[in-house]
């Protein structure tokens, strides 16, 4: 059986531009500490938890479809390998469906062999699932 990458859709009361927008707004919905821009192809911009941060790099931005956030460096402070997310990629892939846009997000190289795995799995959940989609649809999210 393949491993597959953690992955979880939404569907949020906005236009795909309006998503791509908001989930660009990273400290308003996953880290209150970003560092950087994150709004243009090639932007660099960190996210930081004290002990553990990630860089990334926007590899990728179709107006109104799609952003791939790669990793291009990290510190995850709670495990062995703390390098375990370098050169994985969050991807948001943005359609719109009748009466709503679904957002379907995959951390792609984030497998379950992985060590952080359970607990990686766990905050993208209730980061995309919870605090994305309040941002969104309530303006107000739940960044840490």
């Amino acid at each position: 059986m393949a491993s597959k990458s953690f992955h979880a859709t939404i569907k949020v009361n906005t236009s795909a531009e309006e998503a791509i927008k908001k989930i660009n707004e990273v400290n308003k919905w996953w880290a209150k500490k970003v560092k950087g821009k994150s709004e243009k192809l090639n932007d660099q911009f960190t996210v930081d938890f004290g002990t553990t941060w990630v860089d990334f790099q926007i590899t990728e931005l179709v107006p109104n479809k799609k952003v791939v956030w790669k990793v291009t460096d990290c510190n995850l402070g709670w495990i062995k390998n703390k390098k375990e997310w370098n050169d994985t990629a969050v991807v948001f892939e943005i359609s719109e469906k009748k009466n709503a846009t679904q957002i379907d997000f995959t951390h792609a190289g984030l497998i379950p062999s992985f060590e952080c795995y359970e607990d990686c799995k766990t905050g993208w959940t209730e980061h995309v699932t919870e605090s994305l989609v309040m941002f969104i649809n309530d303006g107000k999210g739940m960044p840490q």
